[in-house]
């Protein structure tokens, strides 16, 4: 079975940090693309819930971004002066096939798939809030991949498209194809405005920014560093890491309060603290710490 229906709400900004947005909002500044769902079983809906429901080998697409599950639920609200339906429950009926409804949230639920021709997203249950432009994938075997980066978190992650944000919670850890890697409680990064930077280089996938907070964890090719929080900038490489600091290279560990991570050299530097002092212990013949 197949439905094709408008969102009538445009949504802002893409999903930041991916070269093809993970976001069912679509393009910014543009109109509103139709969404277009099929099921195997069947697409029913409930004028009482105001729901459309798709269930069986559920499919979602619109523009570039691909949504996937065992069973997709549309939740709307009637628009204004659209009036009230009547008749058989039946897709010719189905206020957003007519464009009187407005969608207000997608749930996607089992074996939920969000894909585009280069970055895929997994979990177990997906929300899409259209008007805080928020997606929340849960589950197990959380993972986002891009190629650049592979995500991976316990509790959830959650895009928030309007602020250009990305939150992912619970042992959560950003594994970049070179090997390095930051392991957190929570990373949350921070992504450009990809409508203001089209005509910019390429930055780090547009990445601006990561903030790691808990047991953060930063390895390169050479060192480990950890400690209770931490800031990365992918522009220059740079991580700075606070609380409790230790870094570890090889046999050799040295503890301060603060670190300088070069992400792209793999050189660690430890920092006192004012009023403090650095400690460690070096193995003559191990090799250079700083």
């Amino acid at each position: 079975m197949k439905l094709f229906f408008i969102l009538p709400v445009m949504l802002c900004a893409a999903a930041p940090a991916y070269a093809q947005s993970l976001n069912l909002g679509g393009k910014p500044g543009a109109a509103p693309e139709p969404i277009q769902i099929t099921a195997s079983q069947g697409i029913s809906w409930s004028q009482e819930a105001q729901t459309v429901t798709a269930t069986g080998n559920a499919k979602a697409v619109r523009g570039d971004v691909t949504v996937t599950a065992n069973q997709l639920v549309a939740h709307y609200v009637k628009k204004a002066g659209s009036g009230t339906q009547t008749g058989k429950d039946n897709e010719s009926s189905n206020p957003l096939d007519q464009g009187n409804a407005q969608l207000t949230e997608l749930d996607a639920i089992g074996n939920v798939h969000i894909y585009t021709a280069t970055d895929n997203g997994w979990g177990d249950h997906a929300v899409y809030d259209v008007g805080k432009q928020v997606l929340v994938l849960t589950g197990k075997n959380l993972k986002l991949t891009t190629p650049k980066d592979t995500v991976t978190a316990k509790t959830s992650i959650e895009y928030y498209a309007g602020q250009h944000k990305a939150i992912a919670r619970g042992d959560a850890l950003i594994v970049a194809n070179d090997g390095r890697s930051i392991a957190a409680d929570v990373i949350t990064g921070y992504f450009a405005d990809t409508n203001q930077n089209q005509n910019t280089p390429d930055q780090g996938g547009n990445l601006k920014k990561v903030e790691a907070v808990g047991h953060v964890i930063i390895k390169t090719t050479t060192d480990t560093a950890t400690g209770d929080r931490g800031v990365y900038l992918p522009g220059t490489g740079q991580a700075r890491l606070g609380g409790n600091v230790h870094i570890i290279h090889g046999p050799n560990e040295l503890a301060g309060s603060d670190a300088l991570v070069n992400m792209k050299t793999g050189v660690a530097t430890l920092l006192a603290g004012a009023g403090k002092q650095v400690s460690g212990v070096i193995l003559p013949g191990s090799g250079k710490a700083q």
